[in-house]
This record gives C-alpha cells, structure tokens and sequence, in this order.
C-alpha cells in the first residue's frame, strides 16, 4: 500500500517549509528513518527521514518549492512497485466528457540532436539558472566546476573562466552576450550573478528589520580580562577531555551570563504590550554560523547546568546545528543570546536583539594585547563584550551593573568551580 510523504511541522509555529533537495530520486530503495529529502525553514535546516520502506514512486514538489506543512511532496510504494511513467506531451489524452482532446503540437517533427550524458559523481552543484543554461550551451559537466560564490555556488564568472581555460574557448556560448567581436568592441560591464534568497536567508532579513523597528537599540562595550581563565583552561584540559567536554572560553562566559541573569531577571524577559514577561528558567540561545544564513539552537535550562555541563551543551548543539539534526523545540523558547563574531577576527560587533528577547551578548576575539596594570605595561588575554538591550524595557544602569557582574566573574572564576 503507497505511503504519502508530508512536508513536516518543525516548530508550533512553523507554518510551512522548502524542498531543498531530494536525497533520493523516483525509483530508488529506500529504508524506513533513511534520510529521503532536505527542508529548510524560517528557523532549521534538517533532513527528513523516509516515513516507511519501499520504493520511491512519486515526487510531487520539487527542489526550491515552498509549501504548507502537511502538504504531500510524494510517494512511498511497495518495493518492486515499478514508477508510473507520465505520458507524453503530444499524446491525447480523454476530457472529462469522455471525448479526445486534441494532439499538443511539437515544434519540429525531428528529434532533437543527441547530447552527451554527463557523469555527476553523486554531486548536487549550486548554480543559477544563467550559468545552468551556459553549462547546457557548451555541454559541460557543471560538477567539475569549483565554485567561488556563497556555499560553493558556480557562479557565472566560474563557468566562463572554465570554459575559456578549456579547447571551447574560441566558442564560448554566452546568452547574455553577442558575438565574440561584439564583446570585444563593448565597454566593459559589471559581472553580475543573480541568486534567489534562501527561505532562511529571507526569513532572517525580516526578523532583523522586525527587531530594529521593535527594539530600542543600546549598546553598552566592556573591555575583559581573559588571563585567569586562560589559566584555568590550561590546567584543566586534559581532565575536562577525559570526561568528554572541551573546556572553551564560550563555557566560562555562559556560564558567567547565565549566573548575572539570575541577579538582573529583567534581562532575561521580554515584553508583551504593557506587561514585562519575567521568565523563570534561562534558555540560553547561542548563535552558529552555517553556509547558508545563522541559526540560534537553544540550551535549555541552562541556569541549572555547572560549566561542566555548559561545555557540553553548547559543543552538542552547534555540531547538530551544523549537521542539520536539530529538533523543533531546539530552536524555540530562547530567553538570552549570545552571539561570537569574534571568532572570525571582530574586535567587537553591534548585535541586533533576537525577538521577543530584550538582551543580545556579542563576544569579541580573544586575543593578546598591551594594557596598563598598577602603572606598568602588561601583556594579557583580552576581548571586549557587548551588550545590546532594548531600552524600553532595561535601563543603561542595570545593563551595565550586569555586564559588571560578568566581567568580574571572568576575571575572578573560582576554581573550584571548574
């Protein structure tokens, strides 16, 4: 008996998610819990695992199409089952009344001249519909390409600089330009590479506009001393290996947060109309960084867990958020956020506060500099944190008192805590 595939709910309020690929094609086994296609949404990219065995029969949503949740995107049959072949365009087909419609026309009795196949080694290749055509023009393999744009998408500029180290070069097929003669004689042009924004891309730039329009941006930046932990990490590493964490400067500083929001609980609510939603876990969100936008996988309770567990928390949900296996309710119901754009090499950022959160912690690179000490020039493990409120609800005082209380417990971590 055919088993219907749904497009998943991933969240209460997940109203509806895009096909980014089919892992499996119309055809191929499958096992039940065997991954069958990627989704993405507003909040999780994850792999959506077969419903039942058998054979996959039908595909009704594509690649890149957007849906409903509960919508059927295809078919499970029995194994052996063989695919229902559609007919061809220019086969009549019977109206509802009964009678024939008429033949489609072709354009031209000839068939058209044969292509080479092309090998695709498994590979899914990222490209624009430009270069896909450029790619058919020139009967090129677009898998062997190396791509230079975002997630190692082929852009144009890619497959023309293929194509021109390559015998094709004197032909090169370009629908966007005229002859070769023609190019030469035209003034340069701007290269351009048009690319759809991602469901989550979009999703994110809303969210943003959406937070800046409802918050009171303010930004308070203190300058911490890293050295006493980055002695703590050294003495400790080994024994925090063996039970299976690695002891990261982002474990002391969550820990250090999660600790403050338990003295200041206005930081860790949020505002509905005229009511302050004071919340009484701390559910720290901590952002990742992924090829196609951000995500902000939750730890919950995390006031309840020692740097010990901390560690391992946030190790646990930034590689599942990476490896796209995070559930639903891992991305709901943060209550805090802590943002690193000092991994990449930032001094320090701006951060913008994350719905319907009123505070955002954004961490700067740790790293070594000169600083005055009792009149004396010292060298020290340093960053600088930010903190953004919004100031409708947290006053500079009290934000401030906090990010105190963080610094202080930065700089004056108690062992024995480790």
């Amino acid at each position: 008996m055919a088993t219907p595939i749904v497009m998943p709910q991933m969240g209460e309020s997940i109203a509806e998610g895009t096909i980014v690929r089919w892992i499996k094609k119309v055809g191929d086994q499958v096992e039940r819990d065997e991954p069958l296609f990627e989704i993405t949404t507003d909040k999780v990219d994850a792999e959506i695992p077969a419903p039942a065995a058998g054979v996959l029969s039908e595909i009704k949503v594509k690649e890149g199409e957007t849906v409903a949740v509960n919508t059927i995107v295809g078919t499970i049959g029995q194994a052996g089952e063989v695919p229902a072949a559609e007919p061809p365009p220019n086969q009549a087909r019977e109206q509802a009344d009964g009678s024939p419609a008429a033949a489609v026309p072709t354009r031209s009795s000839a068939p058209p001249p044969p292509r080479a196949s092309r090998p695709t080694n498994g590979r899914h290749q990222r490209s624009s519909p430009l270069v896909r055509r450029i790619a058919q023009d020139n009967d090129v393999d677009i898998t062997q390409i190396s791509g230079s744009g975002i997630g190692g998408r082929v852009t144009k500029h890619d497959i023309l600089e293929f194509l021109g180290s390559g015998p094709r070069a004197a032909g090169i097929a370009d629908p966007t330009r005229g002859s070769t003669s023609e190019a030469r004689s035209q003034k340069p042009e701007a290269r351009i590479d048009i690319q759809p924004l991602s469901p989550m891309r979009k999703k994110i730039a809303e969210h943003m506009v959406l937070s800046r329009r409802t918050s009171a941006h303010v930004h308070t930046v203190f300058h911490v001393d890293f050295s006493h932990v980055e002695r703590i990490r050294r003495e400790r590493k080994e024994d925090y290996l063996k039970r299976g964490a690695r002891l990261t400067y982002m474990g002391f500083i969550a820990k250090a947060v999660v600790d403050a929001l338990r003295r200041h609980p206005v930081l860790n609510a949020s505002l509905d109309g005229d009511n302050m939603l004071l919340k009484k876990d701390v559910n720290l969100g901590i952002a990742v960084a992924l090829d196609t936008g951000l995500i902000v996988p939750v730890v919950a309770n995390a006031d309840e867990k020692n740097l010990l567990g901390l560690s391992r928390a946030i190790a646990d949900v930034a590689e599942r958020a990476r490896a796209k296996q995070l559930k639903p309710e891992e991305v709901h119901g943060g209550t805090f956020t802590i943002t690193n754009p000092g991994q990449f090499g930032a001094q320090f950022g701006m951060p913008i506060i994350n719905q319907p959160q009123v505070a955002i912690l954004g961490v700067g690179t740790i790293e070594k500099r000169p600083v005055v000490i009792d009149d004396a020039i010292a060298i020290r493990t340093m960053a600088y944190l930010t903190l953004g409120f919004d100031h409708r609800l947290v006053d500079g005082a009290v934000a401030d008192e906090f990010m105190s209380e963080v610094k202080k417990q930065i700089e004056t971590f108690d062992i024995n805590q480790v």
